[in-house]
């Protein structure tokens, strides 16, 4: 069963692991391997902080069944991505995760793109925050780094926003600084505020550390990649890997 999670130094930078693309293959072929399930153990055996999994509405990847199995199979809290949905709503509070962070979503689109418009859908967007919260379920939102949208969160309630780093992820150039700059002030203006800043998206091995650095953000969520690189190294090593060059950067 779901067990809090361990007391962390308010310095330590957590990792949570999304395990999507575990599922992903499994469904390429039906059946059971490989389960996402040993993915969540490993991850906790290597000293991962979190599970993330998005129950998407195709069910692309991960499964209903896997959120319960999840659940008793490690103490890590899961960290449930979603839609703004009533289905995912009902679905939310009846496995009650630790966390729940309500992502935009799109059914013709290959991975999230983009944060979650909070500003624009405040009223859609205020009853299911309202009710996650009241469930005891941690509310994240995932948002692109504007101050308009922390704004916004701020106005929900909401107690965490996951800043979204794919421009930064794919910028060049000059570009790579102005959306390291727009993180960091948009993580300061989040925590100045009483909002616990995380943040995830496109981080690798050679553009994590920057966003590590940042010492407001308590969190980075990180999946494709690390999955990627399990295939040629396994996920053990991939994950610590991971967790070395975050306290690396966060000295």
């Amino acid at each position: 069963m779901n067990q809090p999670a361990h007391p962390l130094a308010p310095h330590r930078l957590r990792l949570g692991v999304n395990i999507d693309h575990v599922a992903t293959i499994r469904n390429a072929r039906g059946g059971e391997h490989p389960d996402p399930v040993r993915a969540a153990q490993i991850v906790a055996a290597v000293g991962g902080d979190g599970i993330t999994a998005h129950l998407r509405e195709d069910r692309r990847h991960i499964r209903d069944e896997d959120l319960s199995r999840i659940q008793a199979a490690t103490n890590l809290p899961l960290n449930l991505e979603m839609a703004a949905t009533d289905e995912m709503l009902a679905i939310a509070l009846r496995h009650k995760p630790h966390a729940a962070c309500i992502v935009p979503e799109r059914r013709e689109e290959r991975t999230t793109e983009g944060g979650l418009d909070a500003a624009g859908q405040h009223n859609r967007l205020a009853p299911i925050v309202g009710r996650l919260l009241d469930a005891g379920i941690r509310v994240s939102l995932f948002i692109a780094p504007e101050a308009r949208q922390i704004e916004a969160a701020m106005r929900l309630g909401a107690p965490v926003v996951e800043l979204h780093t794919g421009e930064y992820a794919h910028a060049e150039g000059e570009a790579v600084a102005v959306e390291l700059r727009r993180l960091a002030d948009m993580a300061a203006l989040a925590a100045r505020n009483g909002i616990e800043p995380h943040a995830g998206h496109g981080l690798t091995y050679d553009n994590v550390q920057p966003i590590a650095a940042i010492p407001q953000i308590a969190e980075l969520n990180i999946g494709h990649y690390l999955i990627g690189e399990a295939i040629f190294t396994g996920l053990d090593p991939a994950v610590r890997r991971m967790r070395e060059l975050m306290d690396e950067a966060r000295g």
